[in-house]
């Protein structure tokens, strides 16, 4: 029977299992690489990539998520042979075993990037890196040479920088491998053949972009030595400098290090080559800009200056005819002088005569005098004779004026009408009057009405 069974103190869920023994894994193995042949690849649409590492033995479940697997500079594919740089986990909810991969390199790069760093620190000893062993490059170089495959694609993309930025320089291709483990033999060979000919301004070593194995032949030794030999105090002229342009902008060879110029790419190399000759010639464009600019300017100041003179050029005909008309004009002004001449004359007898004829103006002007005298005290008189008859009007108008009538105790009355009432005929009892005073008026009404005789009517 179960029921004696003993009750454990502790009981676990699935869930605090796993998570107990991903910490468990995530604390004891630290970041890690692991070696093995990727398969069962899967692309998720989210960007994860999920496979399996296996050898001959075993097998392990791996995820590298999109931010890691975006930046890998090369395609993940079923059956490579890779070294993953990875955290051992667990994943909680299936609780399957797995690594969760940071980064990766093709198996092999590891042990290369040992016998590069290796080389590195020997050549570096030796002083081969010194930059003051290092030989400046022409500033215009009549011929380059090129060491790379006729076959690379590096080599046309410097034929056809040159060809854009110094196409006059001649160009003499070094044929060499630049693959392969015939490959540093092949191009220490082209790099002597270039050093024996010695024919060229500047030499470019130059291969395209590819994995660390493929650039591994200017990693090569005797490669970096032969580059350094180019600047080598035996021959009798000095070969020309060297640049280096190998793979992309982040790939860095030994060869890099020796030549006289790293340039980050083939096309990089190919303009700093020329970079003499581009200058000058950006040079030569913004002279031969200003230059024209200023034959221009002369031309068209010389053009107005023609134009102005071309103004004040008269043909031979028309200035005969200007002449012709001037001395007309003059001869006109001569006859016309004569005449003049002759009419001062008459005009100085004439102005003689009227000086003999002039009469006495003194006895008249005082005559003048005496009438003005006399029409002066006539004028106050007649003045004085005017006021006085004035003022006389002016006082019988007054006695006879309708106010001073009114200041005598008389009235002016006016029927309802605004009519002068002159006779009593015209009023009937019960009638309104309007009686105006000197000072002020008054409104009546009539009672009784008393006819009279007319003081102009007949007795």
């Amino acid at each position: 029977m179960c029921k004696n069974l003993p009750v454990p103190a502790d009981i676990l869920t699935v869930t605090e299992l796993n998570r107990q023994a991903r910490l468990l894994l995530e604390q004891r193995f630290p970041l890690l690489w692991v070696s093995g042949e990727i398969s069962n690849l899967t692309r998720a649409a989210s960007g994860h990539v999920y496979f399996s590492l296996k050898d001959s033995q075993s097998q392990v479940r791996c995820v590298m998520f999109r931010s890691r697997a975006q930046i890998l500079p090369w395609q993940l594919e079923n059956g490579q042979q890779v070294e993953a740089q990875a955290l051992v986990t667990l994943y909680e909810a299936r609780g399957d075993f797995q690594l969760n991969v940071e980064g990766m390199r093709r198996s092999g790069v590891g042990r290369l990037y040992e016998l590069f760093v290796r080389l590195r620190e020997k050549l570096a000893d030796e002083g081969l890196f010194d930059a003051a062993r290092k030989r400046e490059l022409p500033r215009f170089p009549r011929r380059i040479g090129i060491v790379t495959s006729p076959q690379a694609a590096a080599l046309q993309d410097v034929i056809a920088t040159l060809a854009r930025r110094a196409p006059h320089v001649e160009l003499i291709v070094y044929p060499t491998l630049v693959q392969g483990a015939a490959a540093p033999a092949a191009i220490v060979a082209a790099l002597q053949t270039a050093a024996r000919r010695n024919e060229c301004d500047v030499l470019l070593i130059v291969r395209g972009g590819g994995s660390i194995e493929d650039l591994w032949a200017f990693n090569d030794e005797a490669v970096a030595r032969a580059i350094v030999a180019q600047s080598a105090a035996h021959y009798a002229t000095p070969p020309a400098p060297t640049i280096c342009g190998i793979g992309h902008e982040t790939d860095i060879t030994i060869a890099d290090y020796v030549a006289d110029r790293r340039a980050a790419t083939p096309t990089a190399a190919a303009e700093l080559a020329s970079a003499g000759w581009f200058a000058a010639a950006h040079e030569l464009a913004g002279l031969a800009k200003s230059l024209r600019h200023a034959v221009q300017l002369q031309i068209e100041s010389r053009m107005q200056a023609v134009d102005r003179l071309a103004l004040r050029l008269l043909h031979p005909a028309k200035r005969l005819a200007a002449n012709r008309q001037r001395l007309e004009l003059l001869a006109r002004r001569m006859h016309t002088a004569g005449r003049l001449t002759a009419q001062r004359e008459v005009l100085t007898d004439l102005q003689l005569r009227l000086a003999r004829a002039r009469p006495a103006l003194q006895p008249a002007h005082q005559r003048l005098d005496r009438l003005a005298g006399r029409l002066r005290q006539a004028m106050q008189g007649l003045t004085a004779v005017r006021r006085d008859r004035l003022t006389h009007c002016n006082s019988a108008l007054a006695a006879l004026s309708p106010a001073a009538t009114l200041l005598r105790g008389y009235s002016i009355t006016q029927d309802a009408a605004g009519r002068v009432v002159r006779d009593a005929a015209q009023l009937a009892a019960g009638d309104t009057l309007q009686l105006q005073f000197a000072v002020g008026g008054a409104t009546a009404v009539v009672d009784l009405v008393k006819p009279g005789v007319s003081p102009t009517s007949p007795a």
